[in-house]
């Protein structure tokens, strides 16, 4: 299993937009083979700055994502929102409480 994390600001006016963006899409990311999650995080002080957090059965599942037609449209239409260049991270849990 993978973590991936995306660290997104937005310009202020355009966090309305993406909120509703992502509603319309989440669903489709969730039902993606090898996806087990997909969660929205606001930053507590900011709140032009938002986390995607996913869960994947591996980064094969993933990249397969991120090559539909799916992700290259709400991507698109994503970075049109942004003041500043997305962050990523694929990461994996070594230790839970």
């Amino acid at each position: 299993m993978i973590n991936r994390i995306v660290k997104m600001t937005f310009r202020e006016d355009a966090v309305p937009q993406f909120l509703e963006l992502f509603e319309d899409v989440r669903c489709l990311i969730r039902a993606q083979t090898g996806c087990h999650s997909v969660e929205l995080l606001q930053d507590v002080r900011d709140p032009r700055v938002m986390f995607t957090y996913s869960i994947w059965d591996h980064e094969g599942a993933l990249n397969d994502y991120r090559q539909t037609q799916l992700f290259a449209e709400t991507w698109k239409r994503t970075k049109s929102l942004f003041s500043d260049k997305a962050q990523a991270w694929s990461v994996q849990m070594i230790n839970q409480a």
